[in-house]
């Protein structure tokens, strides 16, 4: 029932498991590669312009259709319809609900790898050949497999322990290890003979470079502005879904973007000033997390000790990320079919493990799962949602809408917003996907 519905017991618990829910690979594995691929500081800028633009409506949507329905995302949209379109809508929400699915059958491969690491590290573990080290991996299917059935399981058993006890507790505590942890890397990268260097490229802004191919620079930054908020597929929904009417959400918003900003910047403090002092390129992209920083570890002084700390820190932001879209799978089953916590969480866990087992044991799995989930789902997802909540002949309504985003202390919404829903972020988000689309089919 509705009324039985479990709350979150804190704003802070509020703000650490939305926070977390964004916070992920994307902030550390992706962020640093496109800053370096697209001039630096001033590619910093556009980005974070667009944030404000694209990201932050799109999260107070997410956010403000969980708190209006009290549902996951798979329920909420259906029940906040008109009743003529709310079949619809119920069937829309679970798809694109479902992407939540596929992508913690990838996601927790992902997070295996960096769990094998931490373990690697904090026995002092340093391969010669980190490149060769990670390929072996790769090919490893039993290890992998292991580690992505831990990572399954403990996103099972958190969330079996409920709401408050289990999901609050342990993403409130994760995330303030993971910013500590971030701020240790940072002082210690800040102290190399490189960071000059570094922090130059990463925050003096080379307009020059980013004019050498603006419009991709541009996509670029659109696109992770998008992407890193995880907006789409109802993450977010369950966080608005437990939080109660005292704070208004146009403000909470603001303060979870500046959470995930700061821990995208603060990565790129750690990174820039490493990967100078020991020669390693900017743009090495995904291959900097599992190739290159291991090799930077591997030459540095105490490297073992730092090298846990980083990858600790990262397999916190994959976890957290974890417990979240978990939560929602789990969540979202008990909204449809009346389930109880413990045999849904019993269900998600099992599936989750079972589908993962394929992207573990084959390449090429994981990468149509995230071009699914990246390039198909989360865009569709937020178009959708940001038409439905400005729409009140098909979808919710802006006055709805704006009332329970506004709920409680903070910033209101402006009605301003409600034209540039309609009319500009549908148009960015759709370049986003034709973008995306166009990269993959070029």
């Amino acid at each position: 029932m509705q009324e039985a519905r479990e709350r979150l017991k804190s704003r802070l618990g509020f703000l650490m498991l939305a926070a977390g829910s964004a916070v992920g690979l994307g902030n550390v594995w992706r962020f640093p590669y496109i800053v370096g691929k697209n001039g630096g500081a001033a590619f910093v800028l556009v980005y974070l312009a667009f944030l404000a633009i694209l990201g932050f409506p799109l999260l107070c949507v997410e956010l403000g259709i969980g708190r209006g329905a009290k549902r996951s995302l798979a329920e909420a949209l259906g029940t906040l319809a008109p009743a003529r379109y709310a079949k619809f809508w119920r069937r829309f929400g679970t798809v694109l609900a479902s992407g939540c699915f596929v992508l913690m059958i990838y996601y927790t491969d992902v997070a295996g790898w960096l769990l094998k690491y931490t373990g690697d590290f904090a026995r002092g573990s340093m391969a010669e050949d980190p490149s060769a080290a990670f390929k072996a991996l790769l090919a490893d299917v039993p290890t992998c497999a292991a580690f992505t059935l831990a990572v399954v399981a403990a996103g099972t058993l958190v969330c079996l322990a409920g709401v408050v006890k289990g999901v609050e507790r342990t993403t409130k505590w994760m995330m303030v290890s993971l910013l500590a942890l971030l701020g240790a890397l940072a002082v210690k990268a800040l102290t190399l003979p490189g960071a000059a260097e570094g922090l130059s490229f990463y925050l003096k802004p080379d307009w020059g470079a980013f004019m050498e191919h603006p419009l991709s620079s541009t996509l670029d930054a659109m696109g992770q502005a998008f992407f890193t908020l995880s907006l789409g597929i109802g993450s977010m929904t369950i966080c608005g879904s437990y939080v109660g009417e005292d704070r208004s959400l146009v403000s909470e918003t603001a303060i979870i973007i500046v959470i995930d900003t700061f821990v995208a910047i603060l990565s790129g403090l750690v990174i820039f000033p490493a990967c100078a002092t020991y020669s390693v390129a900017y743009t090495d992209g995904p291959g900097l997390i599992f190739a290159a920083l291991p090799k930077v570890f591997s030459q540095m002084s105490g490297g073992a000790f730092w090298g846990f700390l980083f990858f600790l820190f990262l397999s916190f932001a994959a976890l957290t990320t974890v417990i979240a879209v978990f939560e929602c799978l789990i969540a979202g089953l008990m909204d449809l079919v009346g389930m109880g916590r413990t045999r849904a969480s019993l269900i998600v866990g099992a599936s989750v493990a079972l589908l993962a087992m394929p992207c573990v044991a084959w390449d090429g799995v994981l990468d149509w799962e995230d071009f699914a989930v990246s390039k198909l789902w989360l865009p569709i997802g937020a178009i959708a949602q940001g038409l439905f909540v400005v729409d009140g002949r098909f979808g919710w309504g802006w006055a709805g809408f704006r009332d329970a985003v506004s709920a409680g202390r903070g910033w209101p919404m402006p009605d301003w917003m409600r034209l540039h829903l309609r009319f500009v972020v549908p148009v960015l988000v759709f370049v986003v996907l034709v973008a995306g689309l166009a990269t993959v089919f070029a």
